[in-house]
């Protein structure tokens, strides 16, 4: 069984210098029919204005990754990190018990553009942690790279929960598959460009929701940089 969610389907949000599309609900964007998929609970899509950000707040037992796609997002918290994530890194903060962090975009004139995506741990009260690695364009050109795990696998990002994700680009003459358990749930969530996943058409924004499938496959691409959720029944 295979779910479209079109781009203008998803939530929004104009802050003026935050512009978000929110797949789920989240903050003053409520649809009961979109709470999460699986242990997924959030992709916000946000545009961070220059020289803009979001201050010091808290967060307690999510995993949270940040996936910038454009510009630089700079990062501080409280367990002392203080970095630069730019495109091509992935990043994993564990809440846990607590943690306070903020995000800039200290850029006097680009935008910086990037996921925000939450995942419920396996358990609660653990002790916060940070991760982040850089994965090339060519370790995901025309395949699904391994990026984030919950055993670290292929040196992927370490992530306290029940989800492999995957990051793929793809131009036309790639192609990829992915075998799936069918008891478990996947979701494709197209970053930009065009794809086809398992024949259906997919634009910069759409997702794909699959339950009680034994494959993905992912053709007919142009310019396109896709997620792939393994996700927990």
């Amino acid at each position: 069984m295979m779910t479209k969610r079109a781009s203008a389907e998803r939530g929004y949000a104009d802050h003026g210098w935050l512009k978000s599309f929110h797949s789920f609900s989240f903050a003053g964007y409520y649809d009961p029919a979109h709470m999460g998929f699986g242990n997924l609970r959030v992709i916000n899509e946000d545009r961070v204005a220059p020289g803009r950000g979001f201050g010091t707040h808290g967060h307690r037992d999510m995993e949270i990754i940040s996936y910038v796609l454009s510009g630089e997002l700079a990062h501080k918290d409280s367990m002392g990190n203080v970095v630069g994530i730019p495109p091509g890194d992935v990043q994993r903060m564990s809440a846990g018990t607590g943690v306070q962090h903020s995000e800039f975009n200290h850029a006097p004139e680009q935008t910086t553009h990037f996921l925000q995506i939450w995942i419920e741990p396996e358990r609660t009260g653990i002790a916060p942690g940070y991760e982040q690695k850089s994965f090339s364009d060519a370790e995901k050109r025309g395949k699904l790279r391994l990026v984030a795990s919950p055993d670290a696998a292929d040196g992927s990002v370490l992530i306290h929960a029940d989800v492999r994700l995957y990051a793929g680009l793809f131009d036309a003459g790639e192609s990829a598959t992915l075998a799936l358990n069918a008891g478990r749930k996947t979701y494709v969530h197209l970053v930009r460009g065009q794809l086809e996943v398992n024949g259906q058409p997919l634009e910069a924004g759409d997702a794909l929701a699959l339950q009680a499938e034994a494959q993905l496959t992912l053709t007919h691409g142009r310019a396109a940089e896709v997620l792939v959720f393994d996700l927990a029944p």
